[in-house]
């Protein structure tokens, strides 16, 4: 599974931003059997758009074939976007890391 985190930083030591459209990065971590097998960091290129910042970011998640998302909010057409493209959508704060070990222990809230 895939998972894109919005990251104030480039790796799973950072923090989980508290917005999504325009978080300045996002961690991409493949997990599998309840593990991290690998992480990535991509910039986030759309975060300096006037407008329309969450539908193009959430465009961008469904190209990298994610299925779902963690963050600390997302907008509603971002929301709608991603909904729209089944990934799954869930609120996370504090160190990625641990957040991801929060999501493979079933722990965090799924936005709806």
């Amino acid at each position: 599974m895939k998972i894109a985190i919005s990251s104030t930083d480039k790796n799973i030591e950072s923090n989980v931003s508290d917005v999504f459209g325009r978080c300045p990065y996002f961690v991409i971590a493949e997990i599998k059997d309840s593990k991290i097998i690998s992480t990535e960091a991509i910039e986030n290129t759309d975060a300096d758009q006037m407008s329309g910042v969450g539908v193009l970011t959430a465009k961008l998640m469904a190209e990298k074939n994610i299925q779902a998302v963690i963050t600390g909010s997302v907008g509603p057409r971002a929301l709608d976007v991603l909904k729209q493209f089944n990934i799954e959508i869930y609120s996370g704060e504090g160190i990625i890391k641990d957040v991801l070990q929060e999501f493979i222990d079933g722990k965090l809230k799924k936005v709806d």
